[in-house]
């Protein structure tokens, strides 16, 4: 599969030469497998630049949503597929306890936030419940469960039929109240199982390690919590995700590099980057 990041940043989009090199655009990861299977994970504002590279011959996308907080959907009114009448659209996502994934939906697509009603879309349009399990997108085998993040949220782990394994948790607090993490085996540690020896995990890595006491319970981790996780589930490569908006790309450099020197990983790190792809 190839896995390419069109938006690395979190909570907001955020522009500006300052934070050019890792981007400002929100979550927003393409996957595409070798008999053509289209996946994109999340809606956030990088989704629009990936919609130009969708080839004119394809004729299903599947959407997969961790969840509906704003940076996660805030690009799919313009992700140019949906004005396409001859093509399919899938998107899968978490429902509530009250609301059903397309009606948690059409809150956002819909006046006054958004111009044009969802039900107005030329495209066609098929919603998915998640977390359901393990299900079948085309050639990828996909499993979906609940991760510790407010509100319903999940996390996806992608298998292509070669055995190569994508898992995809960018918002994600596993050490949520943990006094010491990892303190517990991974099978009991959220998003555990879904990381389980992965060849590539994407995750949530907004904070600092000082920062994250001031921001704990807000479903996001801190860099060094991260590289504790993918220890824990002994992953091949981790690159790290949802940059907090107020962190430059000097910031950045800074944290992975005392990150680096602190945890000494034994697997690849990689910091997110807008434009990275990734062959696995």
């Amino acid at each position: 599969m190839r896995v390419t990041l069109w938006g690395t940043r979190g909570s907001l989009a955020t522009p500006g030469p300052e934070m050019a090199r890792y981007g400002g655009n929100t979550s927003c990861v393409s996957v595409v497998g070798h008999a053509g299977t289209v996946l994109v994970l999340d809606a956030g504002t990088g989704i629009r630049r990936l919609a130009a590279t969708i080839a004119p011959t394809v004729r299903r996308v599947d959407i997969l949503l961790t969840h509906l907080h704003m940076d996660h959907i805030q690009g799919l009114g313009f992700f140019a597929p949906l004005c396409q009448p001859d093509l399919e659209v899938h998107i899968w996502g978490p429902g509530s306890a009250t609301l059903r994934l397309q009606a948690r939906l059409m809150r956002y697509l819909s006046p006054p936030l958004f111009p044009v009603n969802l039900s107005e879309l030329p495209c066609k349009l098929v919603f998915h419940e998640v977390p359901c399990g393990e299900t079948d997108i085309g050639e990828f085998r996909v499993c979906s469960a609940l991760v510790c993040h407010p509100g319903p949220t999940v996390g996806y782990r992608i298998t292509a039929p070669e055995g190569s394994v994508l898992t995809y948790l960018p918002d994600h607090e596993p050490a949520l109240a943990a006094l010491r993490f990892p303190s517990l085996p991974r099978e009991w540690t959220s998003g555990g199982t879904l990381a389980a020896g992965a060849d590539l995990l994407i995750h949530d890595s907004q904070y600092s390690a000082a920062e994250y006491p001031g921001h704990c319970g807000w479903g996001h981790s801190s860099l060094i919590q991260t590289l504790d996780f993918g220890t824990l589930t002994e992953v091949k490569q981790l690159v790290t995700f949802h940059h907090d908006p107020d962190h430059t790309d000097a910031d950045i450099d800074r944290m992975m590099a005392q990150a680096n020197e602190e945890r000494k990983p034994v697997y690849r790190l990689t910091p997110g980057m807008e434009g990275t792809v990734f062959e696995l």
